[in-house]
């Protein structure tokens, strides 16, 4: 599969975006505070989840002087 270059992707949005037509809808400040949210929650979700995968890649090539790793220096 040939992946999608950017700029097509951004050539796509322009383009749904300029032949979108009025949705004639009423966004209350309830639903901005909602979007915010969202976003915030997201970007905490994706920091834990880089977070947590950081910490066992490191615990994977940590040596661990227990379960048999080097003896220590005399």
């Amino acid at each position: 599969m040939k992946p999608i270059h950017p700029i097509s992707i951004a050539v796509f949005a322009v383009t749904v975006m300029v032949w979108a037509s009025p949705a004639m809808a009423y966004l209350d400040p309830g639903t901005g505070s909602m979007l915010v949210t969202a976003v915030v929650g997201l970007f905490a979700t994706m920091v834990l989840t880089f977070k947590t995968w950081w910490y066992r890649l490191l615990r994977l090539f940590r040596r661990n002087p227990e379960k048999g790793g080097p003896p220590p220096a005399e």
